[in-house]
């Protein structure tokens, strides 16, 4: 699977982060960092990364189709 981050709405609640810590992380500005920027994202780590997406306050995330 891979993910859309939509930079310009991601607001850095850090919420994907708490969801997905191995996929999203928020530097100490609270800066969004994806780790798979244009790759996939590792089977065993779908799930969270998809409850990442869902609780994004801002739907800032989305799976590619």
């Amino acid at each position: 699977m891979r993910v859309d981050v939509d930079w310009d709405r991601c607001e850095g609640h850090g919420i994907c982060a708490e969801q997905a810590p191995k996929v999203f992380s928020l530097d100490d500005e609270g800066e969004l960092h994806f780790a798979f920027d244009d790759n996939d994202i590792p089977d065993d780590l779908a799930a969270s990364a998809r409850s990442a997406i869902g609780v994004c306050p801002v739907a800032a995330l989305r799976e590619q189709a």
